[in-house]
């Protein structure tokens, strides 16, 4: 079991080039890494490739502005947003809350 309330928060300033600071709860090993992250108001994790791995995002609160290959869409709590192994993609805030959400990253 996974618990991220258990885990030590740590700060990522400016992640991927990204604006602000990603706070995020981790669980890592050589096969996955499963994270909480949060997001505040106009905090962005910057365009990045997935060169060896996927990305799974699930949005548990707020709203966000994903862009995948140069296509924007917007993600809302409840939503996912998927990144495919090869693809480059961001993550922005662009909401008033705080964006939570639910990263699942598995190597392949």
């Amino acid at each position: 079991m996974i618990n991220f309330d258990e885990m030590k928060e740590v700060g990522i300033p400016n992640l991927n080039n990204g604006k602000g600071t990603t706070k995020a709860n981790m669980f890592m090993d050589s096969n996955i890494k499963i994270m909480k992250s949060t997001l505040e108001k106009g905090c962005s994790i910057g365009i990045h490739t997935h060169n060896t791995s996927c990305e799974v995002v699930y949005i548990l609160s707020g709203i966000a502005k994903c862009t995948l290959d140069g296509k924007e869409e917007i993600v809302k709590k409840g939503e996912c947003h998927y990144c495919p192994k090869g693809s480059t993609h961001s993550i922005e805030n662009i909401g008033e809350e705080d964006l939570i959400v639910f990263d699942v990253v598995p190597e392949q």
